[in-house]
């Protein structure tokens, strides 16, 4: 990484990738407090119930979409263009996580809200680390 590269690279890159890392930061700290019994045993009942009714691709998918998140938030920083990648498998994880719970009865709105923040944050990413690329921002 040259100074001439960094230096044509927006202020709004760094922003949203440490904007991106942070929200998937809080995915992940999300995923360990309900692979926690304790934690998950204080959380309400439809939650519990929610954590104990996904299948375990459920939950593979759920780790999938926070890790490779903030992963690919990592490389975007680091300015790879693997990132794009990255983050297309998450997004798919997003998905793939919430196949469960649709149609399911009792499902709180809150988290309906953060799974379409998390598909709209990781269908953003995806199209602002493919821009980036194009820029000559990651490589």
């Amino acid at each position: 990484m040259n100074e001439e590269s960094v230096i044509g690279i927006h202020w709004s890159f760094w922003a949203i990738g440490a904007a991106g890392l942070i929200f998937n930061f809080l995915g992940c700290m999300n995923f360990v407090s309900q692979m926690n019994a304790e934690m998950a045993a204080s959380m309400p009942d439809v939650y519990r119930t929610i954590i104990d009714s996904r299948p375990a691709w459920g939950t593979a998918a759920f780790a999938v979409a926070v890790f490779g998140g903030a992963l690919g938030c990592l490389l975007l920083l680091l300015r790879k263009s693997v990132a794009v990648h990255v983050f297309v498998v998450s997004l798919i994880g997003a998905v793939v996580a919430q196949l469960p719970f649709i149609g399911m009865a009792g499902f709180p709105v809150e988290a309906w809200l953060g799974w379409l923040s998390q598909l709209a944050v990781g269908a953003f990413l995806i199209w602002y680390s493919k821009r980036s690329k194009g820029r000559g921002w990651i490589g």
